[in-house]
């Protein structure tokens, strides 16, 4: 092969395509690795699913109503008038609602209404325990606030029989320690008492015990228990325009998610009532004790008028004090209602004056006239509610309470004012009408001092009379307004269950599973392919190199006799060394003999492969000679079994004038065409024994008589003899061993092609491990005709052994 052609086919080789195929044969070949880690994951994920209790999801949607005198308030009229256009989401008062109704406050009165701190199983031989919610024979009880103090779950087993014992026995955790509490009870109800809380059990009527059985019941905090809820609980609108929130909760059990959700909506609307009715309840309670006290004036009034009227002897008004009192009557009239209205405004001065009404809502529809004053107190009245409902899920210091805080006192303030002014303005108001009354008094100064005095007391009479009946028809307005208080949340669509799980998903589980079965195995071969620092077979070479392989020699037993190719022979060895003969006589040159066999370190068979190649080229009826050159070690002597005392090269080399190199050449008995050239004595100063000009002419000797000379050299890696000898030499054969030869030793290779340091460069590898699982695929070898591919198959062009890439 021409120089040209050989630096070409070393170049066409630096970009190598990804040979996939080869990769995925490398992975098939692990084909049991993948079906049993397969199987056992697939069999782990049925396993876990079979103890892993389905998760259904149970969902309602809820209809949040507004508050219409919101839409109608000064400050929120532009707001309202955007939202009837759809160009904003009443998400102001909704997000309120949406966290107040997930509030971890309202969940646990939830947890308390169902106790849901309390949960029972019931055990099976395989699989995830049974889950029993109404449907358990004995109900376990324990006080919320005891329960809100343990410090973890309280575990009791109880065992019942048909005829009503039950056997008890409590694990609970006291004072960092894990204690059992054991109690026998013949029947039905009875007292657990532990250090932790005391526990009843009752029976259910409604469940017969017929066989033994044995259930588990859980108790935990009621604190702990909202909190898991919460995280089963979410809440969402269904459309950014609407004030409809959608609940969705998932949990193990159907009936009881539909039951947390129905008691969820009840108590919220309860709150939102109670929220609602506060105003209208502390009103009642100011109009019934005005009631009270205007009762008790309007009876004194009533009975000193008929005591004084007995007492005079009164029956009739005189004509003349008729005429005069005509014209007083407008004024008294007037006189009776701003008393009345100055009384409310007085008691309702005191009422905001009294330090134990701070914070608190005022009484609003209690008869007073003047409209601005009602719409203050209306106003700081919704405020107090707001403030208060927030609290619920937040504390003072937040932004939103404090805000509100401040709008409070200033309203305060507001009503204050108010009230004084309206007071000032009434008290105004009695003394213009004192004024004119007295124009007519003065026309009566002369009816007698009986009818003044009955006049007097009849119109004290009349105020509490007009008072009290005005305070009657109040409190049946305000007890109207009580009794038609609606809910703040309406069903839209009552719970209900999809029917299937969705958790946990069988799908994904069995997915995951069969990733990781198809995954292990290829992280496990992935690694322990990083982790090979040593040759294991020709794909290593390739991924170092790209250097021309010429053969790849399997492991065999050299113990008894190196030389395993043997004349007129077709077994496994023979075929190798036949095939890396072709691959190198086509690398070869016309009129190139010398073959140079080198390695990284010794032990990697060079001495081994030169001899057989040796041996192969003399069963062709080649004359061929090999020589040990490697002087330092001589290891040709141990494969011809020749003695280290017979002389060799060099003695030549030593005095190439007085010694006949052809004399030295030994016939081996394996073949005629066969002639050994030992290494000889091994010299003092090797290097510079070979550094010489006798080698060169020893070379030329030898090429004139021989057909192919081929020279074992000592480890390139490890003197430089070998360097020198090169420049003697038509081609030269790296060899490297099979799980022997380190991965960076051998990158050397690659330094030596850079710097031509040897010529024609290739390489070989020994000692293939046939019984490795990687290297299976390599041979297929009986008798000659019997064998399959060697090598790559229809990577290359031809048998086995170097070729180029088609």
């Amino acid at each position: 092969m021409s120089e040209e052609r050989y630096n070409n086919l070393f170049q066409g080789k630096d970009e190598k395509p990804v040979d996939y195929k080869a990769i995925l044969f490398e992975y098939l070949m692990y084909w049991p690795w993948f079906i049993t880690c397969l199987l056992i994951c697939l069999i782990g994920a049925w396993c876990y699913l079979c103890y892993q209790a389905p998760v259904y999801n149970v969902n309602t949607t809820v209809l949040i109503k507004q508050d219409d005198k919101n839409k109608t308030s000064g400050q929120n009229a532009s707001l309202a008038a955007m939202q009837d256009l759809g160009m904003l989401s009443m998400a102001n008062n909704f997000d309120n609602e949406v966290e107040i109704i997930q509030s971890r406050t309202l969940l646990k009165k939830v947890v308390n209404t169902l106790n849901l701190n309390i949960t029972y199983k019931e055990k099976r031989s395989f699989g995830y325990p049974t889950q029993l919610y109404k449907n358990t024979p004995i109900q376990v009880w324990m006080n919320p606030e005891e329960a809100d103090k343990l410090p973890s779950a309280l575990d009791i087993k109880l065992a019942y029989n048909s005829n009503g014992k039950v056997q008890a026995d409590a694990f609970f955790n006291y004072n960092g320690e894990e204690q059992t509490l054991s109690k026998h009870f013949d029947q039905l109800p009875g007292v657990l008492v532990t250090p932790v809380g005391t526990i009843t059990l009752t029976p259910k009527d409604t469940i017969k015990i017929e066989n033994p059985h044995t259930i588990y019941a859980t108790i935990i905090s009621p604190t702990a228990a909202a909190e898991d809820c919460s995280s089963r609980l979410s809440a969402e609108p269904t459309s950014k325009f609407t004030t409809i929130v959608r609940l969705n909760y998932n949990d193990t059990h159907v009936k009881r998610g539909m039951d947390f959700l129905n008691t969820l909506v009840t108590l919220y609307n309860n709150d939102a009532n109670e929220d609602k009715n506060e105003v209208a309840s502390r009103t009642a309670e100011f109009i019934d004790e005005r009631i009270r006290i205007i009762n008790q004036e309007l009876g004194n009034t009533e009975s000193q008028l008929a005591n004084y009227k007995q007492k005079a002897g009164l029956t009739d008004l005189s004509s003349d004090a008729k005429l005069a009192l005509q014209g007083n009557a407008e004024y008294e009239q007037k006189q009776v209602e701003n008393t009345t209205q100055l009384r409310l405004v007085q008691f309702l001065k005191e009422y905001i004056e009294n330090p134990n009404n701070q914070m608190e809502v005022i009484p609003a529809n209690i008869g007073l006239t003047d409209n601005a004053l009602t719409t203050v107190i209306g106003q700081y009245n919704e405020m107090l509610t707001e403030r208060k409902r927030l609290l619920r899920t937040s504390s003072e210091n937040n932004p939103a309470v404090v805000n509100l805080d401040a709008s409070i006192q200033a309203t305060y303030k507001n009503v204050q004012a108010s009230v004084n002014s309206v007071l000032r303005g009434l008290e105004i108001t009695r003394h213009d009408l004192n004024n004119q009354a007295r124009k007519f008094e003065g026309k009566i100064s002369n009816a007698p001092t009986q009818e003044k005095e009955l006049l007097s007391i009849t119109r004290q009479q009349e105020i509490k009379a007009s008072l009290y009946l005005m305070l009657l028809q109040k409190r049946e307005e305000n007890a109207i307004t009580l009794a038609a208080t609606a809910n703040n949340g309406r069903f839209v669509e009552e719970p209900l269950s999809a029917g299937s799980p969705v958790s946990p998903n069988k799908k994904i589980i069995y997915l995951i599973a069969f990733i990781f079965g198809i995954g292990i195995p290829i992280a496990i071969i992935s690694l322990r392919n990083l982790l090979r620092f040593k040759i294991e077979n020709r794909s290593d070479i390739e991924n170092i190199t790209n250097i021309p392989i010429v053969g790849d020699i399997p492991m065999t037993n050299t113990k008894e006799n190196p030389i395993v190719v043997h004349e007129n022979c077709n077994d496994l060895m023979e075929e190798v060394f036949r095939s890396i003969r072709t691959n190198i006589q086509y690398m070869l040159q016309e009129q190139q003999k010398v073959i140079l066999f080198t390695s990284t370190t010794s032990g990697e068979g060079k001495s081994f492969i030169a001899g057989n190649l040796a041996c192969s080229f003399a069963f062709m009826g080649k004359k061929t000679i090999i020589i040990g050159l490697d002087i330092r070690k001589p290891g040709l002597n141990k494969v011809f079994h020749i003695s280290h005392k017979e002389k060799g090269i060099t003695q030549y080399l030593a005095d190439p004038e007085h010694t006949d190199l052809l004399s030295l050449c030994q016939q081996s008995t394996i073949s005629k065409n066969l002639y050994i050239l030992p290494g000889g004595t091994v010299p003092p100063n090797p290097t510079e024994l070979v550094a010489r000009q006798a080698l060169d002419q020893a070379m030329e000797i030898l090429k004139q008589h021989f057909d192919y000379v081929i020279l074992d050299t000592a480890p390139i890696g490890i003197v430089t003899d070998t360097q020198l000898i090169a420049r003697v030499a038509d081609l030269s054969v790296y060899v490297c061993r099979a799980d022997y030869t380190h991965k960076n030793h051998y990158m050397l290779i690659n330094d030596l092609k850079e710097d031509n340091k040897l010529p024609h460069l290739c390489t070989l590898l020994n000692g293939v491990n046939m019984n490795k699982r990687q290297n299976g695929y390599y041979y297929g070898y009986g008798k000659y005709g019997k064998y399959g591919c060697y090598g790559y198959g229809k990577k290359y062009g031809y048998g086995y052994g170097y070729g180029q890439e088609k």
